[in-house]
């Protein structure tokens, strides 16, 4: 809409100072021409808005006028910034938003709501089938807040095996993971990951967090669903599979599939994990049109069961 385009076009002359048609078309994806109407409009609306031509000209606000679009409280603009920062599966257009809504924030509020940005992670993929119309779990918002504030966490929590326990945590970031969240936290033992609907109490101890050095939530996340999927598909069979294949494969397989190097026969090396050999089998079957297991024997003697079946079957 052209109302957001121009709300757009004011906040990145607040943040920049000066800016060309060129460089106005380039950040909101329009035409020169597009950005060169918008910038006239703002000036026939009343907006301090002038022009100064050459080299080094370009658009600026009169004596740097600048305004608070936002009207947004601290605890809105962290909201937004949490559900929809950069690590997020937000769509480009929220994200380009929050990207031009952060410069119109107050002073105060911009720290914490770009710290929020990169507190969260929201992976859509589920562990699995699970339940639909889940509520927020009780201590998430306490949990998020204490890790945009870099303050460590006193954390009663129950396991899966019903086994209470209370502990220091420093909390590093929370993750959305299908409809399940979790806290990843550095503890006394190592970094660890607590489902936030197992919490039974969080309370700030005041003291800050000690923040591993070059920490990444999404990159810390992909290490543990990678640990968690190699656990749940412990067998790994190879295979050998046509070039034009892997792409099928990848379809098929997912993060399961690994990808080697090419053979002397110009076919391609892959690793697929699976939960045993009659799942895994299962799978191979459908493809051998693209793929020739190699190994284990247990997954060729499953997949020459399944031949043996399908040609009593079918003839």
């Amino acid at each position: 809409m052209r109302t957001d385009r121009l709300v757009a076009v004011l906040l990145l002359l607040q943040r920049r100072g000066q800016v060309t048609a060129a460089e106005v078309a380039r950040e909101l994806e329009v035409s020169e021409r597009t950005a060169r109407r918008d910038l006239d409009a703002l000036a026939v609306a009343g907006v301090p808005l002038y022009s100064t031509q050459g080299r080094g000209g370009g658009w600026r606000l009169v004596g740097g006028a600048r305004t608070d679009l936002s009207g947004l409280t601290e605890g809105e603009a962290r909201a937004l910034f949490l559900v929809a920062g950069p690590a997020s599966v937000a769509t480009p257009a929220v994200k380009t938003a929050l990207r031009k809504l952060v410069h119109a924030l107050p002073e105060p509020f911009r720290d914490q709501a770009e710290a929020a940005a990169s507190s969260v992670v929201v992976d859509p993929r589920g562990w699995g089938a699970g339940r639909t119309g889940r509520t927020p779990p009780r201590f998430l918002a306490a949990l998020q807040d204490a890790v945009i504030r870099g303050v460590q966490v006193r954390l009663g929590y129950v396991d899966r095996e019903h086994a209470a326990t209370e502990r220091t945590v420093h909390p590093l970031g929370v993750v959305a993971k299908g409809e399940s969240w979790y806290l990843v936290c550095q503890t006394g033992a190592g970094r660890r990951t607590f489902r936030v609907d197992r919490v039974t109490s969080a309370e700030p101890t005041g003291d800050p967090v000690h923040r591993p050095a070059g920490f990444d939530l999404a990159e810390s996340w992909r290490e543990i669903v990678d640990e968690v999927d190699r656990r749940r598909t412990p067998l790994e069979a190879r295979a050998l599979c046509v070039p034009h294949g892997v792409g099928v494969l990848r379809l098929a397989f997912g993060g399961r599939l690994e990808v080697g190097g090419s053979t002397s026969d110009g076919r391609v090396e892959v690793v697929v994990r699976g939960h045993d050999e009659h799942v895994l089998a299962g799978e191979f079957a459908g493809l051998l049109e693209w793929v020739e297991v190699t190994g284990p024997q247990d997954v060729r003697d499953r997949l020459a069961s399944i031949g043996r079946a399908l040609v009593r079957r079918y003839g």
